[in-house]
């Protein structure tokens, strides 16, 4: 299903990253049409992906959060951007999405969530429907595992992948609350990530050791985790006993209103 255009830091701001595409033409010719900005929110170390098409100057916004709302505008202010949707991999834990406060500040943008994460949102998307901004769409690639409603953002070429938290660099989202299940997980990786090309480059949601990039290839034979069996897997996610999440219980209602909270929430 295409949806229509018509829809209504560690770091700061990371540097931008030149990016290696292939279709519709040469890498050069791709790299000259594409903006691509990688974002930090030290909090909850959460990365926020900004992409946009330089000749039409549409514009996605992945993954972003409410306390950098005002800086994410302001970017896409200045780069004369205009935002068509602000879409979350899936209904976080960790902070409070942006996209409600991004719909305030960037008027026409669309809040974008996947059907089965129970959220609320303008757009709710499954797996294969695709979010299309100017030349350029994001594949959603359905991923549950740390959660049922994780998606897997590709763009069109299968140059970058944006995992959420179903896979982050060298390690995965856990697997012990919110309908999480490690076998699902196990799979989810293995069967739609990992079977990307190997040079695909991998944008997680989160990381907590100042890494900001790896690839399908690094991440298939060097992830200590997903390179074991699903046996071993399984079992290591349900004995990592992690801490409760510091902000799930104010984190998990307003996400389920995502990017439709009203100015009260």
């Amino acid at each position: 299903m295409w949806l229509p255009r018509s829809c209504p830091a560690v770091a700061a701001t990371l540097r931008a990253l030149a990016v290696p595409l292939r279709a519709h033409g040469t890498r050069q010719a791709q790299r000259q049409r594409m903006l691509f900005r990688q974002l930090f929110e030290p909090e909850s170390c959460t990365y926020t992906y900004l992409l946009a098409d330089l000749k039409t100057k549409e514009a996605v916004l992945i993954d972003p959060v409410l306390e950098m709302a005002k800086r994410d505008a302001e970017l896409v202010r200045e780069l004369g951007l205009h935002l068509v949707y602000a879409a979350n991999t899936h209904c976080h834990a960790d902070h409070i999405t942006g996209t409600g406060l991004l719909k305030k500040l960037l008027p026409g943008c669309c809040s974008v969530i996947s059907k089965d994460s129970g959220a609320l949102a303008d757009i709710l998307i499954c797996e294969g429907d695709a979010l299309e901004f100017g030349a350029f769409t994001l594949e959603a690639r359905s991923t549950p595992g740390h959660t049922d409603g994780c998606l897997t953002y590709v763009l069109n070429d299968r140059t970058m992948a944006f995992t959420g938290d179903a896979l982050l660099i060298r390690g995965c989202g856990r697997t012990d609350f919110q309908q999480g299940s490690p076998e699902t997980l196990y799979h989810s990786v293995h069967e739609k990530i990992f079977t990307l090309p190997g040079d695909c480059l991998i944008y997680p949601a989160h990381d907590y050791m100042g890494q900001m990039v790896s690839t399908v290839e690094e991440e298939r034979t060097l992830n200590p985790r997903l390179t074991q069996s699903c046996e071993t897997f399984v079992q290591l996610m349900n004995n990592l006993n992690l801490p409760y999440p510091k902000q799930i219980d104010v984190a998990i209602p307003a996400n389920l209103k995502c990017g439709i909270q009203d100015a009260a929430s």
